[in-house]
């Protein structure tokens, strides 16, 4: 049974009399332990389909199982639930807390959570020690490099163990050398058994997952197993389509 199923997913956003059909009736399975690249160019419903599958935003039309449970018909309150406690999402921007360190970011969904302060200690300083920050855990997201932002964004992302990790243009804002650093961090993360989809519109960084899923005025116009390679990226990531 996929980890992720969509059926016939659509998604109309209104404004006014205004109706934009942003995703126009998706089909999609993802199996545990897939590392799977969603790329399209800009307008494509690539964020759409991030927020729906991060149970973020409900569908217009259609289903949606998330580890066999039918998400797409869940209250806000339910919703929440499930993104607290299957998956972790990281972002173009990083998303962390200005004011916190490196540690209290970190922390942040542990604390959600309800987990004790001891085991929380436990699980941070192991998470930063595995994208390579044990020493930078007192020092604050102004005091980070962009590649140091994205890897507490990550080790927050895996603070609750999910089920899926979502990422959507993780290597949007770093520079060649850091984006690098970012897809070993995902490469490893999927050997070693994460379900990762990442939201990309670089075909270069999209040659890291294991398949290409390719999104276009809202529908998928391809999906296609790929040979795994190490990313070779152009030192501003012009490699788009």
């Amino acid at each position: 049974m996929p980890i992720i199923s969509m059926r016939g997913l659509k998604k109309i956003y209104k404004t006014g009399k205004v109706s934009v059909e942003a995703l126009r009736g998706i089909d999609l399975d993802i199996e545990e332990n897939e590392f799977v690249a969603v790329i399209g160019p800009s307008g494509s419903g690539k964020s759409t389909l991030m927020n729906i599958m991060g149970c973020l935003d409900t569908p217009t039309e259609g289903e949606y199982f998330l580890d066999n449970e039918k998400v797409s018909s869940f209250n806000p309150n339910k919703l929440a639930e499930i993104r607290n406690r299957k998956i972790g999402f990281i972002f173009q921007n990083f998303n962390l807390l200005p004011y916190a360190t490196a540690y209290e970011n970190v922390e942040l969904p542990l604390i959600f959570s309800g987990v004790s302060n001891k085991k929380r200690r436990t699980i941070v300083m192991d998470l930063l020690k595995d994208v390579g920050l044990k020493d930078r855990a007192d020092h604050k997201p102004t005091e980070l490099s962009g590649g140091e932002m994205q890897r507490v964004a990550i080790a927050r992302s895996l603070a609750n163990n999910p089920s899926i990790i979502l990422a959507d243009e993780p290597t949007g804002n770093l520079d060649t050398i850091a984006g690098n650093s970012i897809i070993e961090i995902f490469t490893n993360l999927h050997r070693n058994g994460s379900t990762i989809v990442m939201i990309t519109h670089d075909r270069q960084i999209a040659k890291s997952a294991l398949r290409l899923v390719s999104l276009k005025d809202g529908v998928i116009i391809g999906s296609q197993l790929q040979q795994k390679q190490k990313p070779n990226l152009s030192s501003n990531q012009e490699n788009q389509i």
